[in-house]
């Protein structure tokens, strides 16, 4: 087990849940657009946000920022070791640095005595697109091993100043590479991880990368923290992310949907009801599955498994409550009792 690390309220470590982080993408000067975009996060599910912190008026900015918001806020910080400082002092909760690219031994001092005054965590944050020269020279290129001697130099840079609320990431675009270097430095610290696949892209495919890479690692229980990364609007990467939690039953919280991919022997509209049935279901309160299966085939089995479920026949529906069959009739109308049923179970409305 890691060591317990707070971010503000938030626990990272310990046997604390995996919390879920992501990062504005708006100019952080700006406050009105910044606070907007993390209150929606907040909405979606957020835990912890990032915001880039590259001049004094982001600096300037954060108190405004955290006045309006609810989720612990951390800076990101690149070169200058004044602006992590200006940071700590204007109400950050944590601190996203390369401490390689922060200075001298000096400026690591003054940072982490004022980490320490202020209480706060700081990420060792390790991109493979970003790592030194001279481990790319000795290694041959931005490898797993490589990503790991950058991270455990930076952490030793830290501990040097007495400094232990420590948090790693090692991240890159290589899904392998990733999980590797997750998997060796996991052997050689107790410090919680921040897991994530960078520059994972657009849409589908920076899902299936993410899910690929973080479903690997917490499976084999690393991970401490996460942030799916995908091009856009951040809200996605909270949903992304609820969903890799959720299909690794990690996460217990709203509906799991179960529905088969269809064949020649489905007779209905299997995806449009599908969506239906998502769109009419709550994502958050009680944890329940709902299968929506298209044929007799597995449908049944599937649907005793679920909490409330339905296989369909030609033009009808057959519904199954905790293991036992409740319901059977027209199709539209069992339609509407399973998303009834379902609503109930999982405290929504109907």
């Amino acid at each position: 087990m890691t060591k317990k690390v707070c971010v503000g309220k938030v626990p990272i470590g310990g046997g604390a849940p995996v919390t879920i982080q992501s990062m504005t993408n708006t100019e952080t000067r700006d406050v009105e657009a910044t606070v907007s975009q993390i209150l929606a996060l907040e909405e979606a599910g957020c835990e912890i946000i990032r915001l880039s912190v590259y001049d004094m008026d982001c600096a300037r900015a954060l108190p405004r920022i955290k006045q309006k918001i609810h989720i612990p806020l951390v800076a990101d910080i690149h070169f200058d070791y004044r602006l992590a400082i200006a940071a700590a002092e204007n109400g950050a909760d944590k601190l996203r640095i390369n401490p390689g690219n922060i200075g001298g031994e000096s400026r690591v001092r003054a940072l982490c005595q004022c980490a320490k005054a202020h209480k706060l965590a700081i990420r060792v944050g390790v991109n493979g697109g970003s790592l030194e020269s001279d481990l790319l020279r000795k290694y041959g290129g931005p490898t797993p091993e490589a990503m790991v001697e950058s991270a455990l130099s930076h952490v030793r840079l830290l501990e040097n100043e007495g400094f232990f609320d420590i948090v790693i990431s090692l991240k890159a675009s290589n899904v392998k590479n990733t999980v590797e270097a997750y998997r060796l430095i996991q052997k050689q610290v107790d410090y919680p991880l921040h897991i994530g696949v960078t520059e994972a892209g657009l849409g589908e495919d920076a899902l299936v990368k993410s899910a690929a890479g973080l479903g690997a690692l917490l499976l084999d229980d690393i991970g401490d923290t996460m942030r799916v990364s995908i091009t856009g609007d951040p809200v996605q990467e909270i949903f992304a992310a609820k969903s890799i939690l959720k299909a690794l039953n990690i996460r217990h919280e709203g509906v799991q949907i179960v529905s088969c991919p269809t064949c020649g022997r489905c007779n209905v509209q299997l995806e449009e009801i599908v969506q239906r049935v998502q769109k009419e279901l709550p994502q958050k309160g009680k944890p329940i599955t709902v299968a929506v299966m298209g044929c007799a085939v597995n449908g049944p089995g599937e649907a005793k498994e679920a909490d409330v479920g339905i296989a369909f026949g030609k033009d009808n529906g057959v519904l199954f409550k905790n293991g036992e069959q409740f319901a059977s009739g027209d199709a539209e109308a069992m339609i509407r009792l399973l998303i009834k049923e379902a609503n109930s179970l999982v405290g929504g409305t109907f």
